[in-house]
């Protein structure tokens, strides 16, 4: 099974995923990937995503290759590069940025691709935060997610999942920046203050050059101010990296809000059970 993006889940198989991860946790001696081996594309600028999948392929007795993405630009063709790497490899993990050549590496490929980001959207990041927002909320799905920010690769994955799980979902942007066709479940507003007081969960994505203007950061910026007008005991979640005095204050970040560290902890448990689940 390949996991290309969010809306080839079920909310079964979300289920499976996080059970997998709460197992793993549990049980840190699991080597359920002693003997495979897991090829990696990642560019040199990636931190969290990269760490996290390769401690956690070693911590299950797995080994890694790492290649830079631009290996997957080249002439020759990905049905060609995907029937060589099932001679040697148990797995494939891509960060690229094109999610056409993801979807094209997969669609030739018997082994399992995981795609750890693309410009259109970051399934593996998006499953983790919502499970560390399960274990803070028993209640998750009953929540109010309201996600600040342009219709990138962030927003189209919250709304994807929010859309699988029937979670209620706001979005907050300027006027015509809407994330396409959408379920009954999303709302969207051009007003932050508007969608704040029904927001248990609020998240944010850092703004394109294009809206960096001052007027643009002023009315779309996540200010303690402004979360104190959320629902009591709101999370503020912002994707890393993350700029003070853009998308969220500095205020913020130091609130008791902000859950954004103890969060990202827990993509090494999920990405663990994304592997396993998909049968690497």
């Amino acid at each position: 099974m390949h996991l290309l993006d969010l809306d080839q889940l079920s909310s079964t198989d979300i289920a499976g995923i996080f059970r997998l991860a709460e197992a793993l946790q549990r049980n840190q001696e699991d080597k359920r990937l002693a003997g495979k081996t897991i090829v990696l594309f990642f560019p040199e600028t990636s931190l969290r995503t990269r760490i996290t999948f390769e401690k956690g392929i070693r911590s299950l007795g797995g080994e890694c290759i790492l290649f830079p993405p631009e290996t997957l630009d080249r002439k020759e063709r990905l049905s060609d590069i995907a029937k060589y790497m099932e001679n040697w490899a148990d797995g494939i993990v891509i960060r690229h940025a094109s999610f056409a050549k993801i979807t094209e590496l997969a669609k030739h490929s018997a082994i399992p691709v995981i795609n750890a980001m693309t410009s259109e959207n970051h399934p593996c990041e998006i499953l983790a935060d919502l499970y560390s927002i399960r274990e803070r909320k028993e209640n998750y799905r009953e929540l109010t997610y309201t996600f600040v920010g342009p219709a990138g690769n962030i927003g189209k994955s919250w709304a994807a999942i929010a859309k699988v799980m029937n979670l209620k979902f706001n979005h907050v942007s300027a006027q015509g920046h809407q994330l396409g066709e959408q379920s009954p479940n999303y709302s969207f507003y051009t007003e932050l203050e508007e969608a704040l007081p029904n927001s248990d969960v609020v998240l944010t994505d850092s703004w394109p050059e294009g809206f960096q203007t001052e007027e643009h950061l002023r009315d779309y910026r996540v200010t303690l101010e402004r979360m104190t007008k959320a629902r009591p005991g709101a999370l503020l979640n912002p994707c890393p990296p993350f700029y003070r005095g853009e998308e969220v204050s500095a205020e913020a970040l130091a609130s008791d809000y902000f859950v954004g560290y103890d969060f990202k902890k827990n993509l090494v448990c999920v990405q663990q059970a994304i592997l396993l689940y998909c049968g690497v």
